[in-house]
């Protein structure tokens, strides 16, 4: 009687859902200039760019993480449950302060070529890396754009960029790579004033893109990143040859199908992965534990972000305990936070740096206020459809799983949809070449299409000479 009456109110819930969502409107984006007015003659210029952080500035960090304060003592047996216990940030600390070489770091990331360019008054930083080409026979060059997301940077991608700019021999095609840092993350710089979430970073990619000479390229992105090549997709769609994502959602009715779901699974889910949905109230509390770092910046995010402006220690803290529950949630329950399973101290501090010595945390957080204010959501840009090759990619420990059943109620031409055989939320992280054979993958998917739509588009010669009768 209980699942009839269920049924019965989810279904009235459903209806009256899909029958009230009009069709959403494409809001027309302007250009706008996000830039301080000393920038309005700025020159469209693309310059080289390396990392080259003063001394004076290492100097001082060493100075701050001499003396942290990590007295209080974590509960016995709580791991990482109640977050980054201060036994795990001793250590941290110490090893960034001891061991941690910023020279040879830095070297690193100066290894693939970087550029600055000014859009719209802001200086963009990106990587733009080309492929060596073979000379035994011929490789098509494709462009794509990969965008990362928070609290992630740049140095997600260094692995990756040998693994997609590297001609592969089963391949007749390589990728050159367009990685831009996030306005007011990193060394882009911050808008000045309100209004930049993620539809309007996708104008500002469109122009780097353009202004590099690609009309037509493919997009990847996961969080923010997914959710602005999702944008450029819906928006921009004549520049978008596929957009490929770890982080897809569906459109408005994706609720009322969780609903059912948790009523008859096997009418949303497959039963292999019924446990990533279901039930409703576990992952639900699961997402109520993990967000709370996102109602503080979607409401003060100058509040978190003075706050961790002013020590490295609490910087630190606050962003790698994401790197320990996002890339698994089990690892909480370990007593290192499994925070070296996947990554090395090493390349977590590199990320942190990136935000240290850009002095970005702030302006970072602050696209979280862009992006759920009202202005924003009364857009309803996530709901508009997205109609170009589509691939949606799901990892087993990503927080939220969303089935593609759901995802086919935005993406239209949903080509690709895997669920990935391990991984977290930061794929090109922690499974490089995991993450670059699935973008391979779609990518051929997409080419053969449409190599067999231009098939069917030529006439054949003999077609050509017949002649007509009547």
């Amino acid at each position: 009687m209980w699942k009839t009456t269920t049924v019965i109110l989810v279904l009235s819930v459903g209806a009256y859902q899909l029958l009230s969502q009009s069709e959403t409107t494409k809001p027309d984006l302007p250009e706008t200039f996000w830039g301080p007015s000393k920038n309005k003659a700025a020159s469209k210029e693309i310059v080289p760019f390396k990392i080259n952080v003063p001394q004076g500035v290492i100097d001082d960090l060493k100075r701050r993480l001499e003396n942290p304060r990590l007295d209080v003592e974590p509960l016995e047996g709580a791991a990482w449950t109640y977050g980054l216990p201060t036994t795990s940030a001793k250590k941290i600390i110490s090893y960034w302060r001891t061991k941690y070489n910023w020279t040879e770091r830095q070297a690193l990331l100066n290894k693939y070529p970087q550029f600055i360019t000014n859009i719209q008054g802001l200086n963009i930083h990106f990587y733009h890396v080309k492929p060596n080409l073979p000379k035994d026979r011929k490789v098509k060059v494709l462009p794509l754009l990969i965008v990362h997301g928070w609290p992630g940077s740049v140095v997600e991608f260094q692995k990756i960029f040998p693994l997609l700019t590297t001609p592969r021999p089963d391949q007749d095609f390589v990728f050159e790579v367009i990685a831009p840092s996030l306005p007011g993350y990193g060394f882009s710089d911050a808008p000045v004033r309100p209004g930049m979430a993620a539809a309007q970073i996708g104008v500002v990619f469109n122009t780097l893109m353009s202004r590099l000479g690609f009309d037509k390229f493919y997009a990847q992105g996961g969080d923010w990143g997914g959710v602005t090549v999702a944008s450029m997709a819906a928006l921009s769609p004549e520049r978008i040859i596929g957009v490929h994502s770890n982080m897809c959602v569906g459109s408005k009715p994706w609720n009322f199908w969780n609903l059912i779901g948790s009523v008859f699974p096997s009418l949303v889910v497959e039963k292999e992965h019924e446990h990533k949905m279901y039930p409703l109230t576990k992952r639900w509390a699961l997402l109520l534990e993990e967000t709370g770092y996102m109602h503080i910046q979607a409401t003060k995010p100058d509040t978190i972000g003075t706050a961790l402006t002013n020590s490295p220690v609490s910087l630190a803290i606050y962003i790698l305990e994401k790197f320990s529950t996002w890339t698994n949630e089990a690892y909480k329950t370990r007593e290192d936070g499994g925070l070296t399973e996947k990554f090395t101290l090493d390349e977590l501090l590199d990320n942190v740096m990136i935000y240290w010595v850009t002095d970005s945390i702030t302006t970072s957080v602050r696209l979280y206020a862009e992006q759920f204010n009202s202005t924003n959501m009364k857009m309803d840009i996530d709901s508009i459809p997205i109609d170009v090759p589509s691939a949606c990619v799901m990892y087993p420990h990503e927080l939220v799983y969303v089935p593609e059943k759901i995802l086919r109620s935005r993406y239209h031409n949903l080509i690709h949809f895997r669920n990935m055989p391990k991984g977290g939320h930061f794929p090109a992280f922690e499974e490089p070449q995991i993450f670059a054979d699935d973008v391979y993958k779609f990518v051929n998917k997409v080419e053969e299409q449409t190599k067999n739509e231009r098939k069917k588009t030529v006439v054949p010669e003999q077609d050509k000479k017949k002649p007509k009768t009547t």
